[in-house]
C-alpha cells in the first residue's frame, strides 16, 4: 500500500512538473539578465547609427552624399538587424536555459508566442514601411515605440509584470516623440539604457 502511495505521489509531481514546463515558455524565452542587456545595446547602437545617417543626409556638407532613398534602406536595414541579433539572442539564450533547466525548448506555448513575434514583428516592419514610403518621417519612431510597448504588453505574465515598466515606458516615450518630434533619437537611446538597466535588476 505504502510503495501504491508513494508511486502515485511521484507521478504526480512528475506530471505537475511537465505541466510547469509545458506552461512556462517564458522560462524558455525571457526578456531578462544578458539577453535584455545586449537587446538595450542592439537599440542604442541602432539608435546611433540611424541618428548619423539621417543628419548625414540633411547636413549640406558632409563626406558621406546620401540620397533619401539610400536613407531609407540604411534605416530599414538597420531595423531588420536589430530584429534579428535580438531573435538570435532570445533564442540562443532560450536553447542555454531549456538545456539546463532540462526543459523542452519548443512546446505548445512557446510555439504560439513565436508566432505572435513574428506576426508583431510583421505589423511593425510593415507600418514603418508605409509611413517612410509615405513620408511621414517625424512619425516613424512614435509609431515604433507604441507597437513596441504593445507588444512587450502582450508577452507579459504574472510571473513577469516588471515587462510593464518597459511597456509604459516606451509609450511615455512615444508621447514625448509626438510632441517634440526632435526627441525621436533620445528616446530610443533611453529605451535602450533602460533594457541594459532591467537586465541589470531583473536576472532572475
Amino acid at each position: 500500500m505504502y510503495s501504491s502511495a508513494g508511486f502515485i505521489v511521484v507521478y504526480s509531481r512528475k506530471l505537475k512538473n511537465n505541466s510547469y514546463m509545458n506552461d512556462n515558455y517564458q522560462i524558455n524565452f525571457s526578456l531578462k539578465g544578458f539577453t535584455s542587456i545586449l537587446i538595450g545595446a542592439y537599440f542604442f547602437i541602432a539608435g546611433f547609427f540611424i541618428e548619423t545617417i539621417v543628419k548625414s543626409s540633411l547636413a549640406e556638407e558632409t563626406s558621406l552624399d546620401l540620397s533619401s532613398k539610400t536613407t531609407e534602406i540604411l534605416i530599414i536595414t538597420a531595423v531588420l538587424l536589430v530584429f534579428l541579433f535580438s531573435t538570435l539572442t532570445l533564442f540562443f539564450n532560450g536553447k542555454r536555459n531549456a538545456k539546463k533547466l532540462q526543459h523542452q525548448l519548443w512546446n505548445d506555448k512557446s510555439k504560439v508566442a513565436l508566432k505572435k513575434y513574428i506576426l508583431a514583428f510583421v505589423v511593425i516592419f510593415t507600418s514603418l514601411v508605409i509611413l517612410i514610403n509615405l513620408g511621414f518621417i517625424t512619425y516613424l519612431t512614435p509609431t515604433f515605440l507604441i507597437l513596441y510597448g504593445l507588444l512587450l504588453f502582450i508577452f507579459k505574465n504574472k510571473d513577469r509584470k516588471n515587462l510593464l515598466i518597459l511597456s509604459g515606458l516606451s509609450l511615455l516615450l512615444a508621447v514625448m516623440c509626438f510632441l517634440i518630434p526632435s526627441y525621436w533619437a533620445s528616446s530610443i537611446s533611453i529605451l535602450g539604457i533602460a533594457h541594459v538597466a532591467y537586465g541589470v535588476v531583473v536576472k532572475n
